[in-house]
């Protein structure tokens, strides 16, 4: 699908960073990118967004696989590489855009994704944009099921079919990745004004700006252990295996 240009959603995050920090390191692993933070006080963060498959001609020299030392760059302004078209640079600027964010421990929950979507699922229809671990939690509870992939396996959907099936579902999920090839206000634009929207993984940025856009959960993660995180990420491992991150949720207010 296109990428809307500028990325409205991307734009508008971007605004609420805070300034005053850099960034001191990169890792890339296979399957995440983590960007560590840090301010003049000492304090520290790390913020995650998945590893683009592949290495596009011209991005190796920003990310290559393990540790990348960074001259420390203003991390506000190294946000904007989310911005960019070439994969691994928009990781790495995600990546570094989820550390610099802060939400509020107050309005944080640790709703599950998997169990919000079997609840608010049953006898709904439900359309997937990504192929999540809980599908097989939520096909036996909807109406009908929906999934969509770029690389779409028997009984899937390419995203070419979205603009016919998404209108058609009650609750829609997608995976924030979507914001590292900006297809994300994409997605939302096909959503049925009467439909449940969560937006959910570690890519996905814990705002309240993304309410905005039509969504009404945000399921993602903190780093609560870098060096559990960064074993993890060594390891290749997925979502669910991940060590040294805390999953939580941001719901839109009644």
């Amino acid at each position: 699908m296109p990428a809307n240009s500028p990325d409205k959603i991307l734009e508008a995050l971007l605004e609420t960073l805070p300034e005053g920090w850099q960034v001191t390191r990169l890792f890339r692993g296979v399957t995440w990118t983590a960007s560590f933070i840090e301010n003049a006080a000492g304090e520290s963060r790390v913020g995650l967004a998945a590893t683009p498959s592949g290495k596009p001609a011209g991005a190796g020299d920003l990310l290559e696989y393990g540790f990348n030392r960074t001259d420390q760059p203003e991390a506000r302004s190294f946000s904007r590489y989310a911005l960019s078209h070439e994969p691994l640079e928009a990781a790495a600027g995600l990546a570094t855009l989820n550390a610099l964010l802060k939400p509020d421990p107050a309005s944080l929950t640790e709703i599950d994704a998997g169990n919000w979507l079997v609840e608010q699922g049953r006898d709904q229809r439900v359309a997937l944009v990504g192929r999540f671990p809980f599908i097989n939690e939520i096909e036996p509870v909807a109406r009908q099921l929906w999934v969509f992939e770029l690389d779409p396996q028997p009984g899937e959907f390419s995203f070419a079919q979205a603009p016919e099936i998404i209108p058609r579902a009650g609750v829609l999920a997608i995976t924030g990745s979507t914001l590292l090839n900006h297809s994300l206000l994409d997605y939302l634009s096909l959503a049925n004004p009467t439909a449940r929207v969560i937006v959910l993984g570690p890519s996905t940025p814990l705002s309240p700006v993304m309410f905005d856009f039509g969504i009404h959960l945000l399921s993602g993660i903190q780093v609560v252990d870098e060096k559990a995180l960064l074993d993890s990420i060594a390891g290749g491992l997925s979502f669910r295996k991940m060590s040294g991150t805390r999953r939580v949720s941001l719901a839109k207010p009644a």
